[in-house]
C-alpha cells in the first residue's frame, strides 16, 4: 500500500509553487470578471466578491486545518463545529434569498435533508460517530442542501418577481395563494437539481470527483472509492431533492419572500 502522504504531495505539493498559482487563478478570475462586468448591475462588485471570497477561503481552510484535528477528540467541540457549519450554510442561504426577516426560513430546507439522512446513516452503523468521517460527509450534505436551496429560492423568487401578473390572474381565477405561487415557481425551482443530476450523470466520463480522488490518495482501493463516490453522490441527490421541495414550499407559503412585493407575491 502506497504512503498517503507521499502521493498527496504527488498530486499536488504544498509549496511556494502552488501558493504563486493560487493567486495567479485568483487574479485571473478577479480579472475577468472585473472587465467583462460580470455582476446583475454590469459593476465591478463580482470581481471583489471573487476577491473576497478566495482570501476568506485560505484563511477559513488555514484555521479548519489547525482546530479540526483537536475537534474530532471531543464530542462537545465536534457538536458545536457541526452546529457552526449548519448556521454558517443558514445565514449563508437566507442573505442570498432575502433581506427582511424571512431569511431564517432558509435553516429549514438544510436542516430537513441534512438532519435526518446523517443519523440514519450514523445509527445504521454506516458513519461511524468520531470527526474523521463524520465532519467531511456531513459538509458534503450540508453544501449539497445550500447549492440546492439557493438555486431553486433564487429562481422561485425571481420567477415570481417577474411574473407577478400572472400569479394576480391566478387569485382572480380563485385560486388560493399557494397554489398561485407554487403554479409559478415550482418549474423554474426544478432547475436547481440540474447541477446535481449532471454531477451523477457524468461522473467517472468528465470528472473524477473529491471524495474519489480524496480516497484513492489515502490508499484505498479503486473499488471501495468508487462505492463512497457514488454513496455521496445519491446522498447528495435525496438531499438536494428535499431541499428543492421544502424550498418551494415556503416561497409557496410566503415564508421566504423579498421585501417590497405586493400581497400578490
Amino acid at each position: 500500500m502506497h504512503d498517503p502522504a507521499t502521493a498527496a504531495s504527488a498530486l499536488l505539493p504544498v509549496n511556494a509553487t502552488l501558493a504563486a498559482a493560487l493567486v495567479a487563478l485568483l487574479l485571473v478570475a478577479v480579472t475577468v470578471a472585473a472587465v467583462f462586468r460580470l455582476a446583475p448591475d454590469a459593476s465591478w462588485r463580482r470581481a471583489r466578491d471573487i476577491a473576497v471570497a478566495g482570501v476568506r477561503a485560505a484563511l477559513q481552510l488555514g484555521a479548519v486545518s489547525l482546530v479540526i484535528g483537536w475537534v474530532v477528540h471531543h464530542g462537545a467541540a465536534l457538536l458545536a463545529f457541526l452546529l457552526l457549519m449548519f448556521t454558517v450554510a443558514a445565514r449563508t442561504a437566507g442573505r442570498r434569498l432575502t433581506r427582511d426577516r424571512s431569511w431564517v426560513w432558509a435553516a429549514l430546507p438544510i436542516a430537513a435533508p441534512v438532519a435526518p439522512v446523517v443519523g440514519a446513516l450514523v445509527a445504521c452503523g454506516l458513519i461511524p460517530l468520531n470527526g474523521i468521517a463524520l465532519i467531511p460527509i456531513t459538509g458534503i450534505l450540508i453544501g449539497g442542501a445550500l447549492t440546492a436551496t439557493v438555486l431553486a429560492g433564487r429562481r422561485a423568487l425571481d420567477e415570481l418577481e417577474s411574473r407577478k401578473g400572472e400569479v394576480e390572474a391566478c387569485l382572480a381565477l380563485g385560486l388560493l395563494p399557494r397554489e398561485s405561487r407554487l403554479e409559478i415557481a415550482r418549474p423554474a425551482a426544478s432547475d436547481a437539481l440540474l447541477p446535481g443530476l449532471d454531477q451523477t450523470r457524468t461522473v467517472g466520463l468528465v470528472t473524477l470527483p473529491g471524495a474519489f480522488v480524496g480516497m484513492l490518495l489515502g490508499g484505498a482501493s479503486p473499488v471501495m472509492a468508487g462505492a463512497v463516490q457514488l454513496f455521496v453522490l445519491v446522498a447528495l441527490l435525496a438531499v438536494q431533492a428535499v431541499a428543492v421541495a421544502v424550498t418551494v414550499e415556503l416561497v409557496a407559503w410566503g415564508k421566504l419572500r423579498r421585501p417590497g412585493l405586493g400581497a400578490a407575491t
